[in-house]
């Protein structure tokens, strides 16, 4: 499944230790629709949070899965976000530097003549 909007609010970081080691994960409030907008929180988990590394404001669309679990006779439902794109298609590493210029590498170079 896939929802359209903007990111309204970033929760708080939640980490633990589990049986498998640390785990992290990081709820996002986003709202879509025009006229009633609607608002869902959904989760990111693990390494992930730091790929995608959203911000509030930011308009994306989000690929997700949607799963629900018993516990003690009380249901609860989880937005588990797999992927998330920006509107022009890209996803953002993090602490991603811009590639340099063709010339930046010309002008280092200590000649212009290429061996092939």
């Amino acid at each position: 499944m896939e929802i359209t909007g903007k990111i309204v609010q970033l929760l708080p970081l939640q980490t633990g230790q589990g049986k498998n080691g640390v785990w992290k994960k990081q709820d996002y409030i986003i709202e879509f629709g025009d006229q009633y907008p609607k608002k869902v929180c959904f989760n990111i988990w693990g390494d992930k949070i730091d790929t995608f590394d959203l911000k509030e404001g930011e308009e994306v669309k989000v690929d997700f899965d949607i799963e629900s679990r018993e516990f003690n006779g009380r249901w609860y439902t989880d937005v588990k976000a797999w992927n998330v794109s920006r509107p022009n298609g890209s996803v953002a590493p993090v602490n991603s530097a811009p590639l340099p210029k063709e010339e930046d590498f010309l002008s280092q170079a200590p000649g212009t003549d290429l061996p092939f």
